[in-house]
């Protein structure tokens, strides 16, 4: 197939677009800048434009006959002087089904969405939680616009972990600087509560069989291994060389968190038919984890 990846000089996007170029598809990445040159996947074709606007033309849009979707805003791209509520619904709400039905309308015939775990693991968080609302409100409309020659399925994964050269490591490598006792003026210690980890590997993975084996109109629960905070951080310690426990201290901490706010729990178990479906590794948490440390050393 020849496939767009909307976000795909991000971490998500780049990762799948590599990997759906291993297994033999054309592939094209757009984001609002081209990748940094250092990027892994600099080598790709690119095309720039925002899904926000009518930068990507239905003719651009009309050469591609499959779209991953990975560019769903989240907290990191805030304004900090902006209206949260409005900005959830202008780039989630309003703008995604908004382009997927301009691709629907150029042709393309399938598009995979990646969304968010929380509406479907904490559906508790929902109400009053904008960004929430907003990532459930574009998983139905996804689905919504599945029809005949026009596939539509949504991902919808926990947090995520992974490494690749040229895209931002976001709170990664702030982790390393303090597991590496690079910023002392933060006690080591961690904070009550936990989640479900997947890496860019298993979601690549998980990605393409959406693509080849998906059922339309469906969204796909997906995850690997549930960690609490402490295990997470511990990990990061020990990839790189420091030994021993970390305290729990039930305090909030300014690296890590949450929706479920301090002490919450947020683990799951994915179907084991859709796993099987979509055909993604599993346990390969601690792996990424030590190639993040080594690719970043």
């Amino acid at each position: 197939m020849n496939i767009l990846v909307i976000g795909g000089s991000g971490l998500i996007g780049a990762s799948a677009a590599l990997h759906l170029q291993s297994l033999g598809h054309s592939v094209t990445i757009s984001s609002r800048r081209p990748p940094a040159a250092d990027s892994e996947v600099a080598h790709l074709p690119f095309l720039q434009g925002s899904y926000t606007d009518e930068s990507i033309s239905e003719d651009q849009l009309s050469a591609f006959d499959a779209l991953l979707f990975a560019a769903g805003n989240d907290p990191r791209h805030v304004p900090k002087d902006g209206n949260t509520t409005e900005y959830w619904e202008q780039t989630n709400t309003i703008a995604v089904p908004r382009f997927l039905e301009r691709a629907k309308k150029a042709g393309v015939s399938q598009v995979v969405n990646i969304g968010s775990f929380y509406p479907w693991v904490a559906p508790e968080l929902v109400a009053g939680n904008a960004y929430i609302e907003s990532r459930l409100a574009v998983d139905e409309a996804v689905k919504a616009l599945n029809a005949p020659g026009f596939k539509t399925v949504s991902l919808n994964p926990p947090f995520i972990l992974g490494a690749l050269k040229g895209a931002k490591l976001g709170s990664f490598k702030r982790i390393l600087q303090y597991a590496r006792g690079e910023m002392p003026e933060l006690p080591v210690y961690a904070p009550p509560g936990g989640v479900n980890f997947m890496t860019t590997r298993s979601l690549s993975e998980a990605i393409a069989g959406a693509f080849e084996r998906g059922v339309g109109g469906t969204s796909y629960l997906v995850g690997d291994e549930n960690l609490t905070f402490q295990e997470y951080l511990s990990a990061f310690f020990r990839a790189v060389g420091k030994l021993g426990d970390i305290p729990l201290v039930e305090q909030t901490h300014p690296l890590i968190g949450s929706y479920a706010g301090l002490g919450g729990t947020i683990f799951f178990e994915p179907d084991p038919a859709e796993v099987a479906l979509l055909r993604y590794t599993r346990g390969d948490v601690t792996r990424a984890i030590d190639e993040i440390v080594a690719k970043y050393a």
